[in-house]
C-alpha cells in the first residue's frame, strides 16, 4: 500500500530530500521563494521564520537541557536504538527497529527515523513497492504515538515530513497537524488578516522579532537577489539596520541597497537615505555604484536644510568611507546651520549633543584629511570631546575583553608608572593604553611628561591636513589598540568604519600604533605567555625598560 500522495510528491524527494539530508535545511533560494510565493499572511511568515530548524539528534546534552526533546533522560537501550535508527540500511530496517522495541521506544526517536529515511530515499529515485508499504507502516507508527509527542518533537516531525514530500492532505502531515493546534493555548480567533504580495511579504518577513534578533545570513545573502520591483524603501531600510547591528558585510546586499537608493533617488527623504547609507560606513565598505556619491551629494544639497541630524548622520557614515563632499561641509559649518541646530536642540534634549560631537569630528576630519578644504570650520566654542569615553559597544561586552588581563601583564612588565589605560587625546579619542617613549626608545615614566600631542598638529596650521605630523617633542607616544573580534565586520578582517576612523586619526596625529589583534590574544595561555607576547611586541619596536632602559 503506498503513502498517500506518494506519486504527487516523489518528484520532489529526489534532489530536495537528498540536499536536506546532506545539510539539513532547505537552500536560501527556496527560503525566498517560499517568502515570495506563497500567498501568506504576517503572522504565517512570522510562523514560517519561528519554525525551528532540523538539528542533529546527539546523545549528550543540548540546549534542551539534559532531557532529550521529546523524551525522558537517555538510558543505555534507548542510546543502542538510536544508533540502530540512525545505522539503518532501508525504510523496511527502520520500522522494524521501532516495531520491535516497543519498551525502548522514545519520543524523540522518530525524528531520528524520519530523518534517516531522508537519507535512504535521497539517493533513490523510486522506493520498491514492498519499501513504499514500509513509509505506510512508518507513518502509522508516527501517527499512532504522536499524542506523546512534546511541542517541540511534533514542530520538528511535521518539518522533516513537509521536507521529505508528503503532501498537506497525507494523514501523517494531518496528525501532526492537529496535535500542533490542541498543544496552542486557547485564543480567541484573530481577525482577518489581508493577503500579502511582492515587497508586503518580505517587508512582513524582515519584521518578524525573532529574524531582528538573530543573523540569518543566508536569507539575507539571498534577499539580494530579489527582483526590483517586490523592495520599497522600508524593505531596504530594514535590510540596512540587520546588516549594520549584526556587521554583516554582504557585499551583493549592499550593491543592491547602492542601486536602489540610485535609482530612487527622486523619492527618497534625507531621513530614509541616512539609514540607507548607514551600513556602508559601519562596515567600511565603499560601493561600486559610480552613482552612488553623486546622488548622495544631489541629496544633500536638496534636503540639507530640512533634516539637520539626517544630514550630520549622512556626513558621518561618508567620513567614515574618506569621502566628504565639501560643498556639504561648508554648509553644515556655516554659521546659518550652526545657530538653525542650536535653536530647535537646546542642550537638554539628546540629539544636541550628537549633532556636536559629529560635527567635531567632521571638523577634525576636515583638519586631518582634506588639504584642500577653504570653507568654514566649526567656531571652537561649539567643539566638544569627539569619543571622551570607550564606545557603547566595548563598555557592553567588558567581561569579554581582553583589556584587564593585557593591562596586568603591562603592570608586571613595565609598573604602573610608565603606562596609562583608557586616556583620552586631544581632539577625543580614547585610547587603551598609551607608553612614552623616549628618542633612544626607553619607557619614560607617564607621570614626568606630557602623554598628549597637540593638536591641531604643530606641522600644519589651521585648516591644513596633518598627513605628515612632526613635533618638536623627543618624546614618542605610543598607542597600544585592543582588536577584538567586534571590532571587525563579522566573519572578516575588514575593522569597522569607527575603528578604522580612529586608528587613521590616531596615526595622522602622531601617535605610534601597536595593534594587538584577537587571534594573537586569544592564543596566549595565561599571565605569563601573554607578559611574553607584550614583550616580544614591544621590542619589535626597539622599546627598552627596566634597570638597562631608564
Amino acid at each position: 500500500m503506498a503513502v498517500p500522495g506518494w506519486k504527487e510528491a516523489e518528484g520532489r524527494v529526489g534532489k530536495r530530500t537528498r540536499a536536506v539530508a546532506e545539510k539539513g535545511s532547505p537552500s536560501p533560494n527556496s527560503m525566498l521563494r517560499v517568502l515570495l510565493a506563497a500567498q501568506a499572511s504576517a503572522a504565517q511568515l512570522s510562523g514560517l521564520l519561528l519554525l525551528p530548524p532540523i538539528q542533529p539528534f546527539c546523545l549528550g546534552p543540548s540546549k534542551w537541557g539534559d532531557r532529550p526533546p521529546g523524551g525522558g533522560p537517555h538510558a543505555g537501550p534507548a542510546q543502542g536504538l538510536q544508533r540502530l535508527l540512525e545505522q539503518a540500511r532501508s525504510p523496511g530496517e527502520l520500522v522494524r527497529w521501532l516495531g520491535q522495541n516497543p519498551t525502548k521506544v522514545r519520543a524523540h526517536h522518530y525524528p531520528v527515523a524520519l530523518r534517516r529515511l531522508g537519507q535512504l530515499l535521497g539517493s533513490r529515485p523510486r522506493p520498491p513497492p514492498v519499501e513504499q508499504t514500509s513509509l505506510q507502516d512508518l507513518s502509522q507508527l508516527i501517527i499512532r504515538n504522536c499524542p506523546s509527542f512534546d511541542i517541540h518533537t511534533i514542530h520538528v516531525c511535521l518539518h522533516l515530513a513537509v521536507l521529505l514530500g508528503f503532501p498537506s492532505d497525507a494523514p501523517l502531515v494531518c496528525a501532526l497537524e492537529r496535535e500542533r493546534r490542541f498543544r496552542l493555548p486557547l485564543k480567541p480567533p484573530p481577525p482577518l488578516q489581508p493577503v500579502l504580495r511582492g515587497g508586503q511579504r518580505l517587508e512582513a518577513a524582515l519584521s518578524c522579532p525573532h529574524f531582528l534578533r538573530h543573523p540569518q545570513q543566508h536569507l539575507i545573502r539571498s534577499l539580494a537577489e530579489a527582483r526590483p520591483e517586490e523592495l520599497t524603501p522600508h524593505v531596504m531600510v530594514r535590510l540596512a539596520q540587520h546588516l549594520a547591528r549584526h556587521r554583516l558585510r554582504e557585499p551583493q546586499l549592499l550593491e543592491a541597497i547602492a542601486h536602489f537608493l540610485v535609482v530612487q533617488e527622486a523619492q527618497l527623504s534625507s531621513k530614509v537615505v541616512q539609514k540607507l547609507v548607514l551600513p556602508f560606513g559601519r562596515l567600511n565598505y565603499f560601493p561600486l555604484e559610480q552613482q552612488f556619491m553623486p546622488c548622495l551629494e544631489r541629496i544633500l544639497a536638496r534636503e540639507a536644510g530640512a533634516a539637520p541630524l539626517a544630514t550630520v548622520n549622512i556626513l558621518m557614515s561618508l567620513c567614515q568611507l574618506r569621502c566628504l563632499p565639501s560643498r556639504a561641509l561648508q554648509f553644515v559649518f556655516s554659521p546659518g546651520f550652526i545657530s538653525h541646530i542650536s535653536v530647535p536642540l537646546p542642550v537638554g534634549t539628546p540629539h544636541a549633543p550628537i549633532v556636536r560631537r559629529y560635527l567635531s569630528l567632521l571638523d577634525t576630519a576636515v583638519e586631518l584629511e582634506l588639504p584642500g578644504y577653504q570653507g568654514p570650520r566649526l567656531p571652537r566654542r561649539q567643539k566638544v570631546p569627539i569619543f571622551p569615553q570607550p564606545l557603547i559597544t566595548d563598555r557592553a561586552r567588558c567581561k569579554y575583553s581582553h583589556k584587564d588581563i593585557v593591562a596586568e601583564g603591562l603592570r608586571q612588565l613595565l609598573g604602573e608608572e610608565k603606562y596609562r589605560q583608557d586616556l583620552t587625546v586631544p581632539p577625543g579619542y580614547c585610547t587603551d593604553f598609551l607608553l612614552c617613549v623616549s628618542s633612544s626608545g626607553a619607557v619614560l615614566p607617564v607621570r614626568t611628561q606630557d602623554p598628549f600631542l597637540p593638536y591641531p598638529p604643530r606641522s600644519c596650521p589651521q585648516g591644513q591636513a596633518a598627513s605628515q605630523p612632526t613635533t618638536q617633542d623627543p618624546a614618542q607616544r605610543v598607542v597600544l589598540m585592543l582588536q577584538e573580534r567586534w571590532h571587525f565586520c563579522r566573519d572578516s578582517r575588514v575593522l569597522l568604519g569607527s575603528r578604522a576612523l580612529r586608528e587613521r586619526h590616531l596615526g595622522l596625529l602622531g601617535y605610534q600604533l601597536l595593534p594587538l589583534p584577537f587571534e594573537e590574544l586569544e592564543s596566549q595561555r595565561g599571565l605569563h605567555q601573554l607578559k611574553s607576547y607584550l614583550r616580544q611586541k614591544l621590542q619589535a619596536l626597539g622599546l627598552r625598560w627596566g634597570p638597562e632602559g631608564g
